[in-house]
């Protein structure tokens, strides 16, 4: 959104947007009627030609954003600017909330979420409202890293921040377990001190747990300043308690010597500690897949201008450039092969694992590497346009969304903290007041439960699996667009392709040739010397066959085609006819009830079949069929073992779809249905219970695949259509269907698994911690246990999460080297 706003007083403010899809003056006169709807409005005053509105408004009442969908319910659309912000310093969902929050309180953002696996902030803002400095401000003042601008050269600040961040953790963890550790020894071993223990102990541990807790502290005071209750609020509480129980037994106020917690305070502020350095470190590497796709684009180039080849930055190209890019060099923008032929390793975009040859007007994309050969490419695409960049950025805007599933977690952990702190004050009181404990141990049990508790696994089991499995997708040529449809993968029971391009090749092929009174050779040679002169696909599919066989069309004369029938030529003075039995009719050839036989037979299984007759004689036939795909009976193989129905949609007639249908598995099939219809038939399927994926081109196919509960766009490299689906596929290979669908349901396993562990983790240890088993068993939780199982539940979670980051699905390990 483009807007400004002039403040008039506590309750008054003007804003001004800007409008899209205004055609007339009505279109004015109904935003105006949908802005003065709202409550809080005061006024409304929209300008067709400058395409703005003006609205007074009470900011009490009203927010920015009930503006922007009072309009966009109107029918009309808001433009708005979006930012990606890189913040470091959160640990747990409640950081997440208090970062959203703050962002959502400065005036003039629209929109904020937060990823806690890949440490950043997607805003949706008003430029003339809001500002980077402004955003900056609000983050910092709730306690947070302001790290830069994503797409700006802040990454080597971003990563001296991190680096530091870690140093200081590191030093703060040997501090805290090495005067822990003295402070043990000086307990246990009878040495001989020049003053008392207890005020040696006092003097020892003070400086250093000041410095090991300064971090936890200072967060829980600004989470409570902004009020929000998170996990430091609650660690602050346990390791407060412990030291100033400490201090108070030291001087006799109120407890005693036995009430000495130094070395456990101590100790519990390292573990905490030690937990953040592990589950920073761990974390940092969940965006490596993003980072890695970052660091393709070279950051120059070779460019043609005035006849002159220069070395120049990336960002100075522009769309029409001449770029060469030389032996083992990455290419730096999408375009057209000019001149040079060469092996091209795609598979950092497209997960094509071999090399491919790229030659004279062929595609290439930015990112790839340039094998052994030289290349001069007009660039088609630069900058934020190229394939790698739309790439990125959709990786990205689909790992800050939020899959269902998480939404669930983050509710449980916005009680959690207020239950923990409930339950560790009530087993205090328990012990202390009802069941007749010894006021250390229900002080321990306090200390114990607050410390153990871990809300950080549960917020980080979601967006951890999510950050790496959709980084692990763009690797393998498969980009998520959106979290929610990890979980509709899940919940699939059917999958539907379209057949043209999709399961077979998209161009029709030579399959048979069968040769009468000649040689096969020759009547190939024949055919190709007349087709050579047609544009037709069926044509060019003999001409190439010829070429593949390494044959010489033979020359022709007087070439004429017959529309609906076929085409007429002469060679060697002897005339060729090509065609369907009504043009050999029509010329008085005869053909016997064999040859019709034959042509029966190949036309049964879905195939093109042309008579070739020479000298008025039939020299032979020709059958041609769209084929196909080499992998497309795998990926129909692979899908019905995950227990799915899978059907082929088509324009095409009902005994060519079933004909390839019957050669690759598929027994469900719905033929001559239009483009347009097929999103018809998706809700059909629907209708009857099936929860649908449906495979096709994102172009032709766009609105089968917006009625799916998943919708698969199958691309080919840079003619891929990156806004078509839930789920776009760089290759145009069947196989990567059914990778995504395995990918899908790995991810929400995994999530699964976080989560259950994550509960499993709180659900056992507080109770225990609380004192429960004591009573039983004589089981007690010392509270530097409890700080050593709380540091190591978040890094559990988090490592799970990254063995995704080698994930193959089952169904490419073939592809990729490994064993099934």
């Amino acid at each position: 959104m483009e807007a400004g706003v002039e403040r008039e007083g506590a309750k008054r403010a003007k804003a001004e947007l800007k409008i899209s899809g205004m055609t007339c003056a009505t279109c004015a006169t109904t935003i105006e009627e949908s802005l003065s709807a709202v409550q809080g409005v005061r006024g409304a005053t929209v300008n067709l030609g400058t395409e703005t509105a003006q609205v007074e408004f009470d900011p009490t009442w009203v927010k920015l954003a009930e503006l922007e969908k009072a309009v966009k319910e109107a029918g009309y659309g808001v433009i708005d600017q979006r930012l990606t912000i890189k913040v470091g310093g959160m640990v747990c969902a409640t950081c997440v909330e208090t970062v959203e929050k703050a962002l959502l309180g400065v005036e003039g953002v629209v929109e904020a979420k937060v990823n806690l696996a890949s440490e950043r902030a997607y805003v949706l803002y008003n430029p003339k409202l809001a500002g980077v400095a402004e955003m900056r401000r609000a983050i910092e003042d709730a306690g947070y890293l302001f790290l830069g601008i994503e797409g700006e050269e802040s990454d080597a600040v971003e990563q001296e921040a991190r680096e530091r961040d870690l140093v200081e953790k590191k030093r703060r963890i040997l501090v805290g377990f090495s005067v822990s550790a003295l402070l043990m020894i000086l307990m246990y071993l009878p040495l001989p001190l020049p003053v008392p223990m207890h005020y040696l102990m006092l003097v020892i541990s003070a400086p250093p747990f000041l410095n090991v807790s300064q971090p936890i502290f200072l967060a829980a005071f600004r989470a409570l300043k902004n009020g929000v209750l998170n996990m430091d609020v609650m660690y602050s509480m346990g390791i407060g308690v412990a030291y100033i129980s400490s201090i108070a037994g030291t001087f006799h106020f109120i407890l005693t010597h036995e009430f000495m917690f130094y070395e456990t305070a101590l100790m519990l502020a390292a573990f905490l500690s030690l937990g953040r350095y592990l589950e920073a470190r761990a974390k940092g590497r969940t965006s490596d897949a993003i980072r890695a796709l970052m660091r393709l684009a070279p950051g120059t180039a070779h460019v043609v201008r005035e006849d002159h080849e220069q070395e120049v930055p990336v960002e100075e190209l522009q769309v029409g450039d001449r770029v060469i890019v030389k032996p083992g060099e990455r290419i730096p923008v999408d375009g057209v092969v000019l001149e040079g032929e060469s092996h091209v390793d795609e598979s950092m975009i497209t997960g094509e694992s071999m090399p491919v040859s790229r030659s004279k007007a062929e595609g290439v994309i930015g990112g790839t590497l340039n094998g052994n050969g030289v290349l001069v490419i007009e660039a088609s695409r630069v900058g934020k346009d190229t394939v790698l960049a739309q790439i990125v950025r959709l990786v990205e805007e689909a790992q800050s969304s939020r899959p269902p599933v998480q939404m669930i977690a983050d509710v449980v952990v916005s009680y959690f903290i207020p239950v923990v702190i409930a339950i560790a004050i009530l087993s205090f009181a328990l012990w202390y007041f009802v069941l007749g404990g010894t006021l250390l141990f229900a002080l321990t049990t306090l200390i114990s439960v607050l410390v153990v508790a871990c809300p950080c696994a549960l917020g980080l089991a979601t967006p951890t699996a999510v950050t790496v499995g959709l980084g692990r997708g763009a690797e393998l040529g498969i980009l998520v667009r959106r979290g929610e449809a990890l979980e509709a993968m899940e919940r699939l029971t059917m999958v539907a392709f379209d057949k043209t391009g999709t399961l077979t090749k998209g161009r029709p092929e030579v399959t048979e040739i069968i040769a009468k009174k000649t040689s096969r050779e020759t009547l190939l040679a024949i055919a190709a010397g007349v087709e050579r002169n047609s544009s037709h696909p069926i044509a060019e599919a003999v001409a190439d066959k010829a070429q593949k066989e390494g044959l010489k069309p033979l020359e022709s004369q007087g070439f004429e085609s017959i529309s609906g029938k076929g085409v007429v030529a002469k060679i060697l003075g002897e005339e060729v006819l090509i065609g369907n039995r009504l043009l050999l009719r029509d010329r008085n050839v005869p053909f016997g009830d064999d040859i019709e036989g034959e042509m029966a037979a190949l036309e049964e299984q879905g195939k093109t079949v042309m008579m070739i007759a020479v000298a008025g004689e039939v020299a032979g036939l020709i059958a041609v069929a769209d084929t196909p795909k080499e992998t497309s009976r795998e990926a129909v193989a692979a899908l019905k073992s995950m227990k799915l129905r899978v059907a082929m949609v088509t324009g095409d007639n009902d005994r060519t779809a079933r004909a390839i249908a019957g050669a690759i598995g598929i027994e469900e099939v719905r033929s001559e249905v239009l483009p347009a219809e097929k999103s018809e038939v998706v809700r059909q399927f629907q209708e009857k219970g099936e929860a649908v994926a449906f495979v096709g081109d994102g172009i032709n196919d766009a609105p089968a695949l917006a009625q799916a509960d998943t919708g698969i766009a199958i691309g080919s490299g840079t003619d891929v259509a990156i806004e078509s689906g839930d789920i776009v596929l760089m290759r145009s290979d069947p196989i990567d269907a059914a990778a995504a669908i395995q990918l899908g349901r790995k991810v929400m396993s995994r999530i699964k698994q976080n989560i259950f562990w994550a509960f499993a983790y709180n659900i056992v240890l507080i109770p225990i911690a609380a004192g429960l088993l004591y009573p039983f068993l004589g089981i007690t939780f010392r509270p530097e246990f409890a700080g050593l199982a709380m540091a190591l539940s978040s890094v559990t979670v988090v490592t799970l999460s990254l063995l995704l980051r080698n994930y193959i699905p089952p169904v490419k390990r073939r592809e990729y080297g490994k064993e099934v």
